[in-house]
């Protein structure tokens, strides 16, 4: 894969969306500066049709309500994820159609779908219109028109990626497609062909690359000491979890899970990350038997598996090709296999609205791979943004509660539980509630006539399924989580950190932690990648304190450089894999990987076993002072904690750090010639020394 292709296209794109749509937001009188009354019926002396007097007065509404540049970047990204998903459908042959819609079939820039248009079978395509563009030559807006058209006909088998577009979204569609250099044609021209095999790595790849420019701005505010907005958080906390760690987390999460009640060798043997348990003592041996016994009645379909900061869903993915390997050895074909796994499996949430898209395309996606008529089956996932509830009109909350007042105040409880829902995401704590009643009404209205049905439906329904996701337990957690440090959130954020969050307060990652940990059921897993932070600073003692009392399975210590685009020694974590029970006397897998400094060595040297291999129990590590995972201490050192033995008695003591030959290469300020010294302000510098000398500055010394 040509990451820096992926890389580079990304990053332009972005630009010149955004320069394109508010180019197009100009044409309609709206700009940053200045926009024209809501009621004009003509602009600039073009007269608007109804439609587009309709669609300028919801941009505008929505301008007023979120700002003129958030709103330009959110129609820049809603079209940036349209095109992706098309791309992405043509070239492996998924869209319903069989027509390509950018390229034809040698992948040329030569849209399919304006040759065939005459032929096409698409829902909602008006024919007349077709005939009237090609006969006006105008193929500029016949790929427009027929592009809107394919994506309002994906609508009803793909409604998470591809909504109506009926709205202002279709006034700021971009002009001149077709040119050489459009954001269309440089998406075929720079990212190869083959790079849309894979929808996880390239969907993954463009978003993380997408968020470049705008994570970099955000960084720099965060030095500043400025807070991190609901709107930044995304792209300033949003990495793409390297392959092998995935799977190293969900091979020994959800495929220990069913493999210690379903034994498998051919199963095992397929899972290259799997680490199989070292010895245990007696009495663990008797625990486990029995824990093996609960699962031993799992069925694949009583598996409820969570990934509660999905984002471009690369986790998610392959969740569902281990769950397809568990259903096909358990005697399901993969057509059953798949729609089992969208019903009763997989659920994921992302405080992105846009990674909420992405992820939903890629799972979807990853049905149709398995399932070729997965489409006609009108199946969807359950995967989600989460939607805060903050304008919901109380005569929908009437309706749905039909009198009812048990209804009313369950629902009333999740509006005012999802108030301000992007401040928090998945980390909001939603009150257990009758979800069977609730779904029951649910079923009921869709199939009403009542005025409210439709808007029930589409504002209050996904607020409803977002909160019971989020409220639920579950058999197996995973997930990469947000880092960035509490104080560095919004106010809202950080007071519902403290007042629900005491323990995991310092840091994002440290509280979904907890949050992860609580989402799990009782001798289920979660696993996680995170920095590695919490394993010994002072300030995260309490959560260590917490975590002791749980069963480690495994955990890599990765260090820095696990991930393949991040430099420097700043980023610095470890994946582990919790089972959510109370025992402290587990010998667990502590693979230490910390001193390789190259994220593919990393990988190599996990598939090769070329690493440092400790084991290690809680109860151990509860005798370090702070509690700290050092893992790798000798029973000496141990020892010593325990009994305050003498360090010179356990080992030899020495001397920390100090110089080299101090009298050669230390001098005092006025032993050496500032004016023979290249630097870079050096009449600055010298004026400085100069200051210092004639005031009598003593012997300051100069490393």
């Amino acid at each position: 894969m040509d990451k820096n292709a992926i890389k580079n296209y990304a990053v332009w794109a972005r630009r010149e969306l955004i320069s394109r749509v508010t180019q197009k937001a100009l044409q309609y009188g709206i700009t940053k500066e200045e926009i024209l009354p809501a009621d004009e019926s003509s602009i600039n002396g073009v007269v608007l049709s109804t439609q587009e007097k309709q669609q300028r007065q919801a941009l505008i509404s929505k301008i007023n309500e979120e700002g003129f540049e958030q709103v330009m970047e959110e129609a820049a990204y809603t079209w940036f994820n349209r095109f992706i998903a098309l791309r992405f459908m043509e070239v492996n042959g998924y869209l319903p159609s069989h027509v390509r819609v950018f390229t034809d079939d040698e992948n040329n820039f030569k849209p399919q779908i304006l040759t065939e248009a005459i032929n096409l079978e698409l829902d909602g395509l008006n024919m007349d219109k077709v005939y009237a563009l090609k006969d006006a030559n105008d193929d500029d807006a016949l790929f427009k028109y027929l592009i809107i058209t394919q994506c309002n006909a994906l609508n009803s088998i793909i409604p998470g990626m591809f909504q109506k577009i009926d709205d202002y979204t279709e006034l700021l569609f971009l002009d001149n497609l077709l040119r050489e250099g459009s954001v269309v044609e440089q998406m075929i021209a720079m990212i190869p062909e083959e790079d849309w095999k894979d929808a996880v790595q390239i969907i993954g790849w463009l978003y993380q690359y997408y968020n470049l420019e705008p994570k970099s701005i955000i960084d720099n505010k965060v030095k500043k000491h400025k807070k991190v907005l609901k709107e930044e958080l995304p792209a300033k906390t949003q990495l793409f979890t390297p392959d092998w760690i995935v799977r190293y987390m969900v091979e020994n999460s959800l495929g220990r899970l069913w493999i210690e009640g379903h034994p498998n060798d051919e199963l095992r043997a397929s899972w290259k990350y799997y680490l199989d348990e070292t010895e245990q003592q007696h009495e663990i041996q008797v625990q486990d038997i029995e824990i093996c016994k609960e699962f031993r009645k799992l069925k694949p379909e009583d598996i409820r598996c969570i990934d509660p900061c999905c984002g471009s869903g690369h986790i998610l993915a392959y969740m569902f090709d281990v769950l397809i390997q568990i259903y096909e050895f358990y005697g399901y074909t993969a057509r059953e296999a798949t729609t089992s796994i969208l019903l009763n499996n997989i659920y994921g949430v992302d405080v992105d609205e846009r990674a909420g898209q992405l992820s939903y395309f890629v799972v979807m996606m990853k049905a149709r791979k398995y399932d070729r008529y997965f489409f006609r089956r009108g199946i969807q996932p359950h995967v989600f943004s989460v939607i805060e509830s903050n304008n919901i009109d109380q005569s929908l909350v009437k309706y749905f509660a039909n009198d009812d007042d048990d209804l009313k105040k369950a629902i009333q409880c999740i509006i005012d539980e999802m108030h301000d829902a992007k401040e928090y995401g998945s980390l909001l704590n939603i009150s257990s509630q009758n979800w069977e009643a609730i779904d029951e009404r649910i079923s009921i209205i869709q199939k009403d006539t009542n005025f409210y049905r439709d808007p029930t439906l589409y504002y209050l329904k996904p607020i409803i399924e977002v909160a019971h996701i989020i409220s639920g337990k579950y058999d197996v957690v995973v997930t990469n989580p947000p880092y960035l440090s509490a104080g560095d959130t919004s106010p809202k954020c950080l007071n519902y950190i403290k007042k629900h969050y005491i323990t995991g307060r310092t840091d994002l990652f440290a509280v979904f932690m907890m949050k992860c940990c609580s989402m799990t059921k009782n001798n289920r897993y979660f696993a996680m990648i995170t920095m590695q932070a919490w394993m010994f600073q002072s300030s995260f003692k309490q959560l260590r304190e917490q975590l002791l009392n749980l069963q480690l399975s495994s955990l890599i210590h990765l260090g820095s450089h696990a991930f393949e685009d991040i430099g420097g020694e700043i980023v610095q974590t470890t994946s582990f894999v919790f089972l959510n029970r109370i025992q402290t006397n587990y010998a667990a897998l502590y693979i230490d990987e910390s001193n390789i400094d190259n994220a593919i060595e990393k990988e190599n040297a996990f598939l090769t076993k070329d690493y440092k291999l400790y084991i290690c129990t809680n109860n151990k590590i509860k005798k370090i002072p702070g509690c700290k995972y050092s893992y790798w201490i000798s029973t000496a050192a141990l020892k010593a904690f325990e009994k305050s033995i003498p360090l010179k008695d356990v080992g030899v003591a020495r001397r920390g750090l100090q110089t080299g030959n101090a009298s050669r290469f230390i001098r005092f300020w006025y032993e050496i010639d500032f004016t023979q010294l290249a630097l870079p302000n050096q009449d600055i510098e010298i004026k400085q020394i100069n200051w210092v000398l004639e005031n009598n500055g003593g012997p300051v010394r100069r490393w």
